[in-house]
């Protein structure tokens, strides 16, 4: 069975005041893996305050390892502060940066380089889920997105669900998923990899998500900001 993982998405959010947060949540309980991802300033102080209790990752790199890149920070560099993840992919680097399928397969491939996991965002509009067309997307990004490494984590995190307090059925959630699963076994032999679901995950619904399937985790944005909101998911995945 592939590993559970409660991954969280600090996104944009956190100065040194929030590694009391991430104290609060390496300190919970859980029979699963934890994995937060903060800004890049916090990705040192946050290995230093996890302790190995969670793992840390970053929220994206560049496809290079070095170079005349302003600005950016490569896979190594993430790599060197300790993070055993990285998230690439995301809906919003896709649209506010023009992130390509071919931009996200070369990041995954730097982050595999590198020596860590990617965790390889997919999902659909509501444009895109309104004219039947979800599963063709999702099902050609991860066609162009997703290296064939058994060490790959894959989110399915529909975008109009992202921050909008807004949340797919049940039915919708494992219709993907199950296909998500087929797919990555015609790729990846065994096919063994983490499928996460994200998407305004919280406590409320986490049980009933966690239920499903193929759903094995988690990538939680806003409510892994607080280790009180962030632990019952933590909970309701470690009991599934």
């Amino acid at each position: 069975m592939p590993r559970k993982i409660a991954a969280g998405n600090w996104k944009m959010n956190g100065t040194r005041a929030a590694l009391t947060q991430l104290e609060g949540i390496a300190a919970t309980h859980a029979d699963c893996d934890v994995l937060v991802c903060p800004p890049f300033t916090l990705i040192g102080p946050a290995v230093d305050t996890a302790q190995n209790r969670v793992m840390i990752g970053a929220q994206d790199c560049h496809t290079q390892t070095n170079g005349a890149h302003t600005g950016d920070v490569s896979a190594a560099m993430v790599k060197d502060l300790g993070a055993s993840h990285v998230i690439v992919g995301h809906s919003e680097r896709r649209s506010d940066h023009g992130e390509t399928n071919e931009m996200v397969m070369a990041k995954a491939q730097a982050v595999l380089t590198a020596g860590m996991v990617p965790v390889i965002c997919v999902g659909e509009t509501l444009t895109e889920r309104e004219a039947g067309e979800t599963l063709a997307v999702v099902e050609t990004q991860v066609a162009g997105s997703v290296p064939h490494d058994a060490t790959v984590v894959i989110a399915y995190e529909p975008v109009w669900a992202i921050g909008t307090g807004l949340t797919p059925t049940i039915d919708q959630i494992a219709q993907v998923h199950d296909a998500l699963r087929a797919q990555v076994i015609a790729m990846i032999p065994g096919g063994d990899i983490p499928l996460l679901y994200g998407g305004s995950v919280k406590a409320t619904n986490a049980t009933e998500i966690f239920a499903v399937g193929n759903v094995n985790g988690a990538l939680v944005g806003g409510a892994s900001l607080k280790a009180d909101d962030f632990a019952p998911i933590i909970a309701a995945l470690s009991a599934s």
